[in-house]
């Protein structure tokens, strides 16, 4: 994973409970050794950044070490800042009974199942076309592997819906044109609702291009050596490839060290022979990082620097 080290941002996924967290912030700590200014953001609900480093993060950015800045993103804050700013853009478009009901609606929306996706996926984009300036990695720890590619895949949904919006707006402003004495004389006041609409679409397009920048961007699936792991991250790496998003590589977690003995430990090594090889069979061109079960789980900066030390390591096992 050392060639991560000169990524602008990265993505720490898989199924969950494998150690994306563990991951996520062991190279995070790492990256902010190395000389690096490094934020860590969390977008799984569960937030275990805050565990791991047995300090409390939450939704501001903060410093956790020298170097290494933390934020664990809260789905009903980030939907109630995302209304509000909904909110705010209409004050200037409508009249005060038109923007009472308005209004309204928009809170009536708040609550509706998918908000709080597009709260959080609005939020990751500022941090990714925004933020990123101000540091020199932004690592995602993203919640388990299909939520995340749906969050990475929003930016070509919307993308179409947005533009076809924009089209209707322009077809309606058009006729409402032609119908106008104005529109003969060539005067056509820019319309505020379509300048939202085109705005969002550009920054939609910003967001998508950044994405596919490899040298820029990559994602890291973290997956353990056991077959519905393996199954889902040969998907996602798939998936991945679709959308045009760099996997900058594998990180395969909870190996059995060798030193582990006895019938049971023999009998799982065995097994775990045959995963590792599927592993770099099916995915053969993914850099891999093999991290040790370790004996105890991994919090507090010594458990993460162990972690880190494999992440680093110049060459890995590869099964």
């Amino acid at each position: 994973m050392r060639h991560l080290l000169d990524r602008h941002i990265l993505f720490f996924g898989g199924k969950g409970g494998v150690g994306k967290t563990t991951s996520a912030a062991a190279f995070s700590l790492a990256a902010s050794r190395a000389g690096r200014r490094v934020l860590l953001v969390s977008t799984d609900p569960a937030h275990s950044t805050s565990d791991v480093f047995e300090a409390g993060i939450g939704p501001v950015e903060r410093e956790i070490l020298p170097g290494l800045w933390g934020l664990e993103l809260d789905a009903a804050r980030e939907a109630r800042r995302y209304v509000d700013e909904a909110k705010a853009r209409m004050s200037g478009l409508f009249g005060p009974a038109v923007l009472a009901e308005a209004a309204r609606q928009i809170e009536l929306t708040a609550s509706m199942p998918g908000v709080a996706d597009l709260a959080i996926f609005d939020r990751m984009s500022d941090l990714v076309l925004s933020r990123a300036g101000a540091y020199d990695l932004v690592a995602f720890d993203t919640a388990p592997t299909g939520h995340a590619l749906q969050m990475l895949r929003m930016p070509d949904r919307l993308s179409a819906w947005v533009a076809a919006l924009a089209a209707r707006r322009r077809q309606g402003l058009e006729a409402a044109a032609l119908a106008s004495p104005a529109s003969a004389r060539g005067e056509r006041p820019a319309d505020p609702v379509l300048g939202i609409l085109e705005a969002r679409q550009a920054r939609l397009e910003a967001l998508r291009r950044e994405l596919a920048r490899g040298e820029r961007v990559a994602f890291v699936l973290v997956l353990i050596p056991e077959r519905l792991p393996i199954e889902e991250s040969v998907r996602a790496a798939h998936d991945l490839a679709e959308a045009g998003i760099a996997m900058g590589g594998l990180v395969v977690n909870r190996v059995l060290p060798a030193e582990a003995s006895g019938a049971y430990y023999e009998a799982r090594k065995a097994q775990e022979r045959v995963y590792l090889e599927e592993i770099a069979r099916r995915m053969p061109s993914a850099p891999r990082a093999t991290v040790p079960q370790l004996e105890s789980d991994v919090h507090g900066i010594a458990g993460l620097e162990r972690v880190a030390a494999c992440l680093l390591a110049e060459s890995a096992p590869r099964g």
